[in-house]
């Protein structure tokens, strides 16, 4: 499955981006303030561990709707060091609770699972391949936000 996202320069912000998917136009991104952003919005790190956090709650979700488990929601915490990201180590710890779920054995179970997330799996076993071009001047989205 192919999907496009679009990234565009707002107008007026020194890093902040527009992001357009799908139809949600309200996604945007930012530095930190630390790094010369204004803080606006969740910075690309961000996003990249969230979608770990939100994949597993959802994949956990739809297992336990699968075996028909009384799961009423999941709160997942992700932490981050990155202190040795520029060594090549990023480093994620994810706490999952599963509430409505009491039996030891389906929450070992579900936390399990979550480790199966097509999330979990791009990032601890997948070759990602990255191709970057110049885009056509004449057709290339212009920064106007």
């Amino acid at each position: 499955m192919k999907k496009t996202i679009e990234v565009v320069s707002e107008r007026n912000h020194i890093y902040r981006q527009r992001v357009e998917l799908d139809g949600f136009e309200d996604l945007f991104v930012d530095v930190p303030e630390a790094y010369g952003g204004e803080s606006s919005a969740p910075d690309p790190h961000d996003y990249f561990d969230l979608s770990l956090g939100a994949c597993k709650a959802i994949t956990a979700m739809m297992y336990a709707r699968r075996k028909q488990w009384p799961l009423q929601g999941v709160s997942v915490t992700v932490n981050r060091d990155d202190s040795q990201e520029r060594h090549g180590t990023y480093r994620l710890e994810v706490a999952m609770a599963f509430h409505g779920i009491e039996d030891a054995e389906q929450q070992a179970r579900l936390e399990e699972i979550s480790h199966k997330c097509p999330i979990h799996r791009l990032m601890t076993t997948s070759t990602v391949e990255v191709s970057t071009r110049l885009a056509d001047q004449r057709t290339a989205i212009r920064a106007d936000a």
